[in-house]
C-alpha cells in the first residue's frame, strides 16, 4: 500500500505556503490513515546504519549473555526483554520477538529524572549505548517538528506539545524476530495491536512483514523507501483528539517459507510525554456528533494500565 508520503524540509522550511500545505497533507493523512512515509526526516543515513549494527550484534550474543541484561522488576522499559514474553492487548499468544529497550537520558537536572530507571549499558558492544543516545535525540528532534504541525492541524499553538515531550518518557526499541525453525503455530510475529503513545517513529525494517488495517477492514502491507520513514499516531493521540486522529491496528506477519531461515529487525522509537500530561480529550476535538470518548486520565496513568495488558507488568 503506498501511504501518503510528506517533505519534513517543507514545513521546515521559510515558505509559509509550503508549511501550511505539509500541516494540512500531514493532518488528512493522520485522520484517514493514521500513517505517513516522512521524506527529508534529519536522521542521518550512517546513525541508522550504525544502530541496526550495533542492533545485529547485541542480538548475536549468547543467550546466556543477553539474559544478563534483562532486568525484570522494570517491566521492560529498559534493557533486554527476552522471547515470548509480550503479547498484544487481548491476546494471549506471545508475540515471535526479543527486543532491547533504551530511554530517556535527562541532562538538565528535571526533577522528572528520579521517574526513570537508568539505561542498561551492553559491555560486549561498546558503541551500543553512545549509538542508542544519539538516534534517541535524533528520533525526539524529528518526532517534536511532526508535533509541531500536529498541533498547528488541531487549532493549537504551535509550541503545544513542546513541555510535555521535553525529558518525555519516549522508548527506544530495538526489535529481533529470530529465523523460523519449525512449522509456526500461527501466521503472525506480532500480533495485531495499536501503539501506546503519542506517535511511533519507525526506520525501514530490515524485511518486509508490517500490514496495516485499513477501514475496509483489509490488511495491506506497508513498506517505506530506504530515505524514509514510517510515522503513525499512537493512542495516546488518539484519546487526546477524541479519535479525530486515527491510531491505525497494525501487525507484522511472517515471511514466506523461503524466508524463513532469516532474522527481521525492526526499530522503532515510541514518543511519549511526561506521565503528568493530561490526556483528556480536547475540548475543540467534542461537538454533538463527536461526544466524549474516552475519561480522563494521565499519560503515566495510561502507560501503567496498557503496560498491565501487554503482559510487562503484573
Amino acid at each position: 500500500m503506498a501511504i501518503p508520503v510528506v517533505n519534513l524540509s517543507d514545513f521546515l522550511s521559510n515558505d509559509e505556503k509550503e508549511k501550511a500545505a505539509f500541516v494540512q497533507a500531514l493532518g488528512n493523512a493522520y485522520e484517514d490513515v493514521g500513517f505517513v512515509a516522512v521524506k527529508n526526516h534529519g536522521i542521518p543515513d550512517e546513525l541508522i546504519a550504525g544502530l541496526y549494527q550495533n542492533v545485529q550484534q547485541f542480538f548475536s550474543l549468547p543467550l546466556d549473555k543477553k539474559k544478563n541484561y534483562e532486568r525484570p522488576t522494570l517491566a521492560g522499559q529498559r534493557g533486554y526483554t527476552s522471547f515470548g514474553k509480550e503479547h498484544a492487548k487481548g491476546s494471549d499468544a506471545p508475540d515471535l520477538k526479543e527486543f532491547f529497550q533504551f530511554g530517556q537520558t535527562v541532562e538538565d537536572n528535571d526533577p522528572v529524572q528520579s521517574e526513570y530507571p537508568q539505561n542498561v549499558a551492553v559491555a560486549e558492544v561498546p558503541a551500543f549505548t553512545p549509538t542508542f543516545f544519539k538516534a534517541f535525540r535524533a528520533f525526539e528532534k524529528s518526532g517534536a517538528a511532526l508535533l509541531r504541525a500536529i498541533a498547528l492541524y488541531l487549532g493549537l499553538e504551535e509550541t503545544y506539545f513542546d513541555k510535555y515531550i521535553h525529558n518525555g518518557n519516549s522508548i527506544l526499541r530495538a526489535i529481533h524476530y529470530p529465523p523460523i525453525t519449525q512449522e509456526p503455530k500461527t501466521a503472525i510475529r506480532a500480533e495485531q495491536h495499536e501503539d501506546i503513545n503519542l506517535i511511533t517513529l519507525l526506520v525501514g525494517a530490515s524485511a518486509d512483514g508490517l500490514q496495516i488495517l485499513t477501514r475496509q477492514n483489509e490488511w495491506i502491507g506497508v513498506t517505506s523507501l530506504p530515505e524514509q520513514i514510517v510515522v503513525n499516531v499512537g493512542d495516546m493521540l488518539q484519546r487526546l483528539t477524541n479519535n479525530k486522529l486515527k491510531s491505525t491496528t497494525h501487525r507484522v506477519v511472517n515471511p514466506p517459507r523461503t524466508m524463513w531461515n532469516s532474522s527481521r529487525f525492526s526499530i522503532p522509537f515510541f514518543l511519549h510525554p511526561k506521565g503528568e500530561m493530561s490526556l483528556s480529550c480536547l475540548e475543540s476535538c467534542i461537538d454533538a456528533s463527536h461526544p466524549k470518548a474516552y475519561p480522563d486520565a494521565t499519560a503515566g496513568e495510561y502507560l501503567e494500565e496498557r503496560l498491565r495488558e501487554i503482559g510487562l507488568k503484573k
